[in-house]
């Protein structure tokens, strides 16, 4: 029973598609007026860099978004088998409008800190708080959402 998935958490290929899409074909565009229309040195250095971060970012969005977020009763955790946080150890969810979270997504308070880790468009984790959600649909994040709630008022944690 608490290795039954109760809710999952994935970008549709379309989603992919347009965020990775969007990275890149800004990366590639700057990466070009760098090279085409040559500025001073410092916007040349500065272009190049933006533009190679963007192109670096949307490569990595695409490798993370091949997975997705699983919630089972003990844990939340990624496809690749990271464990994201264990059902025990969450304080609290904030689902509110002006709460720093990913798009379409909720923010996580632990108990205990974790390591940095940042899967692009799916969840990142700093410190005691982790963001679900990014490039993955607003429907699938509210369901989540609304079951690990609901998990913490039966445990008692309002």
């Amino acid at each position: 029973m608490s290795k039954d998935v109760l809710a999952t958490i994935e970008a549709s290929g379309a989603r992919r598609v347009m965020g990775t899409a969007m990275l890149g074909l800004t990366g590639g565009l700057l990466v070009y007026v760098a090279f085409y229309a040559p500025p001073s040195p410092a916007w040349l250095v500065f272009l190049l860099v933006v533009g190679a971060a963007a192109l670096w970012l949307a490569v990595r969005m695409w490798q993370a978004t091949t997975h997705r977020i699983e919630l089972t009763a003990e844990e939340l955790r990624c496809s690749n088998g990271q464990v994201i946080a264990r059902v025990e150890d969450i304080e609290a969810i904030d689902r509110g409008f002006f709460a720093f979270k990913p798009s379409n997504g909720f923010l996580i308070r632990t108990g205990t800190p974790g390591s940095r880790t940042w899967m692009p468009g799916l969840w990142w984790r700093s410190g005691r708080r982790i963001g679900i959600g990014g490039v993955t649909p607003g429907s699938q994040g509210k369901a989540m959402s609304e079951i690990l709630a609901a998990m913490l008022v039966q445990r008692g944690q309002v």
